[in-house]
């Protein structure tokens, strides 16, 4: 095309205007609706095939695109960027409107969702995260177990933990036992040092001032089965795990709580002061995925950027449909067991006492099969789980000036924890070394309030990785650890090799969990440095297990051909756990030279020319 042409298609019942220039870039504007970006590539796949064009710029107006399905892009997309042009919301939420009160509280029929009844554990309520009801608004104030039975799958607790559940529901009597039995789904989320559990509770029996809870399957036997972690029991109970209850009618009792019945579909909401629901706006998301890059090792998805975007509104339901019991970093097991005896390991590993297999949690933007896949001054919030999923198949790649906040899960994940047919101890080197997520850039971007709901999770995440770039990011407020690096107990070589943790700030981490760091790693990964980082102001909750169990920089199981170099920290307090060979430490502590902390954290990032 020697001479620039307006091109105007009409596609799937939709207009778009082109502008195809001599430099074979076709320009697309997009006006927000549920498939207009679906719509939109679409037609940029059929352009660029017909007018031989080489780029494609989707233009998104200003507006929320309210999705009914995730946007995917394909190896077809290949050299296309998807741009905000004003204020753009990409979400999967449904508005709930119609509220009417019922005394403190206010109610609404839930409205069906692609035909089918709507669920979600997530509420906004003017832009603000509403709380999923439970028993106490203070966590400090959680109850703690009293006792665990493995084989019979039972936690003991006070009775008067779980009367709020039994107030006023019919029973049966069993010998000198009051046993309730549950029609919906309350749940226990249980505290264990590092990760919490979800668990559907099935029932409970009452003796006196004791409560034995059973719970559903296939979270009840993978909890009870797998040894680590573990629901905490001390002598005395003073540092026993402790747990909340939510999901109840029963413990809708605190302003900006919300129950969701769901056979019955109805939403229950008390609202804050100052709250009108007449005329709130009340947000469900209804869908877990967002946007998916999709390509295969052969075909990949290649240079793909988006640029300005807001990703708003996804839920998180596995626990919902088949509870949440996580290893660690948010990798749920899907089974697992004791040792015993343990079996001997070579290579200086020491005895291997369990197996596990893990499970990945959905993602609002996953990328899979895809190179230098981009992501340049976007927004992730309101998001149940995972923000941003970069998993198997993905080389190079740049998350760059991108703002993570209230997110549910791991803010940024990156690379394969081994799927699912994977024993997570064992060192994982596939023969097709592509599938291992390799050159992605994660830099000057800003992390704030994550692992709000899954406590195990991280601010970034990676599991087997080569040459990742973990740069000048802030982390700031998270329930664990703030950056995790690597991934299986064993100092066996594998997949990992020449990652960088540079110049970030990583504070306000440990909300919640402990057994913690600002930085962490796991395995063998050679040629690997963490250095110039600033990490500081830990939390210090009542209720984790060894309060004193905590660490600015923390390198564990098998950690092996690492540096760690001029990172400041508060003091020197530090642990090295069952490391493998090749470590080196040097001035990591309170001398490091304040100018570390000058250069560290997001700096004024490039200018960026749209592609």
């Amino acid at each position: 095309m020697d001479a620039r042409r307006l091109l105007t298609a009409v596609f799937a019942g939709l207009w778009f205007v082109m502008n195809a220039g001599a430099s074979g870039e076709l320009r697309i504007d997009v006006e927000p609706g549920p498939f207009t970006i679906e719509q939109a590539l679409q037609s940029s796949r059929i352009m660029k095939k017909k007018y031989m064009g080489d780029y494609a710029v989707l233009h998104l107006k200003a507006g929320v695109y309210r999705l009914v399905q995730p946007v995917v892009l394909r190896p077809e997309d290949r050299f296309t960027t998807i741009v905000a042009d004003g204020d753009v919301t990409i979400s999967g939420a449904v508005e709930i409107r119609g509220w009417q009160r019922q005394g403190k509280l206010w109610v609404a029929d839930v409205p069906l969702f692609n035909g089918r009844p709507l669920e979600f554990r997530q509420l906004w309520v003017n832009g603000e995260k509403a709380v999923r009801a439970r028993d106490v608004a203070d966590f400090e104030q959680m109850h703690k177990i009293l006792g665990v039975d493995k084989p019979r799958e039972i936690l003991y607790v006070p009775a008067a933990a779980v009367k709020p559940l039994i107030a006023g529901k019919p029973y049966k009597v069993d010998k000198a036992a009051k046993n309730y039995e549950f029609s919906s789904s309350p749940e226990l989320v249980l505290h264990e040092m590092w990760c919490v559990a979800i668990l559907r509770m099935k029932g409970i029996k009452v003796w006196g001032d004791t409560a034995a809870v059973t719970f559903h399957q296939p979270e009840s036997h993978v909890h009870f089965m797998h040894p680590w972690p573990s629901p905490m029991v001390t002598p005395g109970g003073e540092h026993n795990s402790p747990f909340y209850l939510s999901n109840d009618k029963q413990l809708l009792d605190q302003p900006g709580e919300w129950y969701l019945d769901t056979q019955g579909r109805k939403l229950y909401y008390y609202p804050r002061p100052g709250e009108d629901m007449r005329t709130a706006m009340v947000e469900a998301p209804a869908l877990e995925t967002l946007v998916r890059v999709e390509g295969t090792a052969d075909r990949p998805v290649e240079f793909v950027t988006f640029e300005g975007i807001t990703f708003s509104h996804a839920t998180w339901l596995r626990p919902s449909l088949q509870g949440h019991a996580p290893l660690q970093a948010g990798m749920f097991l899907i089974e697992a067991f004791k040792i015993s005896p343990a079996l001997y390991r070579p290579d200086g590993d020491h005895l291997l006492d369990n197996q596990g297999w893990v499970g990945r949690p959905s993602a609002a933007v996953s990328v899979n099969g895809a190179t230098s896949v981009c992501f340049r001054h976007c927004t992730f919030r309101h998001l149940g789980s995972t923000a941003l999923d970069y998993d198997t198949f993905t080389e190079r790649g740049t998350i760059e000036g991108c703002t993570f906040h209230d997110i549910g899960g791991t803010a940024i994940l990156a690379g394969s924890f081994g799927g699912e047919a994977h024993e997570a101890h064992f060192p994982y080197n596939p023969a097709d070394g592509r599938e291992i997520c390799r050159g992605l850039s994660i830099k000057n971007n800003t992390i704030t309030d994550a692992a709000n709901e899954d406590w195990g999770c991280v601010g970034i995440g990676a599991g087997y990785v080569k040459g990742i770039r973990i740069q000048n990011n802030l982390i700031d407020g998270v329930s664990y650890t703030g950056i995790s690096l690597g991934w299986g107990w064993n100092q066996q070589p594998c997949a990992m090799a020449d990652n960088r943790v540079e110049r970030n700030i990583i504070r306000h981490y440990a909300r919640h969990m402990y057994d913690t760091a600002g930085i962490y790693t796991l395995g063998c990964q050679p040629h690997t440095f963490i250095q110039d980082n600033v990490v500081s102001d830990i939390f210090t909750p009542s209720y984790v297990h060894d309060p004193e169990h905590w660490f600015y920089l923390y390198t564990d199981e098998g950690s092996s051909g690492i540096t760690v170099k001029n990172n400041w920290t508060p003091a020197e307090k530090f642990l090295k756990n069952a490391n493998g060979p090749g470590n080196t430490w040097e001035n990591n502590g309170p001398q490091v030279s304040d100018s570390i902390k000058a250069l560290a954290g997001p700096q004024r990032p490039p200018s960026s020319n749209g592609r």
